[in-house]
């Protein structure tokens, strides 16, 4: 499996053809408390850096880009229950959406772990 993150602080796990997305630790800290996430529609298609979604927190609203070209295939249900996984278990629990590449290439030109943390440590 291969984590990859975006500029917009949205981190991608990859398995096969299907890939599983969220917010980074470095995002949902600088939302503070997540309140409300609307998740995008199972079967809906997005381009690459299509607001996917929105997160909102006690501090402000945020857009959910899609890391990559696809569809989405599943939400996190318990998320939309709970969006406080969000901030307890941003890279597990507390993913977004799920969605099928339709380029698998562009995950190649995502940051990884070394290049995100220099990123936000900015």
């Amino acid at each position: 499996m291969t984590t990859k993150y975006t500029e917009d602080h949205e981190w991608i796990s990859v398995d096969g053809d299907i890939a599983t997305v969220g917010i980074t630790v470095h995002a949902q800290d600088a939302l503070g408390d997540v309140v409300f996430v609307d998740l995008p529609e199972v079967g809906k298609s997005f381009a690459q850096k299509d607001v996917a979604g929105v997160v909102e927190s006690v501090k402000a609203a945020a857009d959910v880009y899609m890391p990559v070209s696809g569809e989405v295939t599943e939400v996190n249900e318990a998320l939309r229950a709970d969006p406080s996984l969000a901030n307890s278990d941003p890279l597990k629990s507390g993913w977004f959406f799920k969605v099928k590449l339709s380029d698998p290439a562009q995950v190649d030109a995502l940051l990884d772990e070394t290049a995100y943390a220099a990123l936000a440590a900015q």
